[in-house]
């Protein structure tokens, strides 16, 4: 499928996260088999620009395109300021988030709370468009089905966006009210793909190859985006392009490859974060990366009080040798992460 002038590898995309779609993460997703990856959420905020995290975000050295930033805000001239700011560091698609319902957002009236104003939501919908015709950079729209149950307007604000030029919308399952409890439906995801012609994402509790094969017959999507489903096993992607295309499933990977990117991602943060942040934010995908494997719980523990990144990389190298005795392909024991009451501390960190 083509995202304006960009042909895309294949139907699978990585979703933007905040936290974790960071730039190290994105290029590990296209090694592994992603065909599109999308930033984390740049605020509209031109007092923010010059922050850290923010230059973070803009930050696109070295990383395979198509470039895709996503930006979030609530005032339509300031979105179309970001949105060329982006693309004077690097963008070539530009994503409108109207799906995000983190509560410090949607309490600033971004995200998905434009779902309520549709009026707001098309005059920021049309600025950012404007803002990026010059330049010939596409312009796509994340949201989510609607803002609570009794208010779905999704299929309503799809048509709107293309015909004010978006060129795809993706769609996440949910309502803003459910945020990520309850289950995914595809029912107004099939809606919104009967009601445009430009491509349509299906996104939300895509797990597994047969989900996402599933959620592409049932809605009639162009591709899928995956999330959470990604952290810590960014392979998804290509375990998912080869059931696609055969019907088969591919062997796990062996210890030793997934130590390898492992490895190589942690570096990458380092490298991204500089040591002291890298070596704190790598705790959180090596929670991910390791979560459900033979005796993950207690190493989860100990690498939450690890200090420098010499002995975080010594703690790695030592539970992969350790499990490399047991199996030589990865193996997961379902109880092992239920019963860790370090994980949610090492996601937080």
């Amino acid at each position: 499928m083509n995202i304006g002038s960009f042909e895309l590898p294949n139907a699978l995309f990585a979703a933007p996260m905040a936290g974790v779609t960071d730039r190290p993460f994105r290029q590990l997703c296209k090694a592994l088999g992603v065909g599109y990856a999308v930033s984390e959420m740049v605020t509209s905020r031109k007092d923010l620009w010059n922050s850290l995290k923010t230059s973070r975000r803009a930050n696109h050295e070295g990383e395979v395109g198509p470039i895709a930033v996503q930006i979030a805000g609530t005032d339509a001239p300031m979105m179309a300021e970001a949105a060329a700011y982006n693309i004077d560091r690097g963008a070539q698609i530009i994503d409108i988030n109207m799906g995000c319902p983190a509560k410090k957002v949607c309490n600033k009236w971004a995200g998905s709370a434009l779902m309520q104003d549709e009026t707001l939501a098309l005059q920021i919908i049309e600025a950012v468009v404007a803002a990026c015709a010059p330049h010939n950079v596409p312009v796509t729209l994340k949201m989510r089905t609607g803002w609570c149950q009794s208010h779905k307007n999704a299929v309503v604000l799809a048509r709107a966006a293309e015909s004010a030029g978006v060129q795809m919308v993706t769609v996440h399952g949910r309502t803003r009210e459910q945020g990520y409890g309850g289950a995914a439906e595809y029912d107004t995801i099939a809606a919104v793909k009967q009601a445009i012609k430009i491509p349509l994402i299906a996104n939300g509790d895509i797990t597994t190859p047969e989900k996402a094969k599933f959620v592409l017959d049932y809605t009639g999507a162009d591709a899928v985006m995956i999330g959470r489903a990604a952290q810590g096993r960014p392979w998804i992607f290509r375990e998912i392009e080869h059931y696609l295309t055969t019907g088969t499933h591919l062997l796990p990977p062996t210890v030793d490859e997934i130590h390898t990117v492992m490895l190589e991602h942690l570096h990458d943060l380092y490298a991204f974060y500089g040591d002291l942040t890298g070596m704190r934010m790598a705790r959180k995908h090596i929670s991910w990366y390791t979560k459900g494997l033979a005796g993950s719980a207690q190493f989860r523990h100990t690498m939450n009080t690890l200090q420098t990144i010499e002995l975080q990389l010594q703690a790695i190298n030592d539970f992969f040798v350790e499990l490399k005795t047991k199996n030589e392909r990865l193996v997961y024991i379902d109880n092992d992460a239920d019963s860790d009451p370090d994980a949610s501390s090492a996601l937080a960190a």
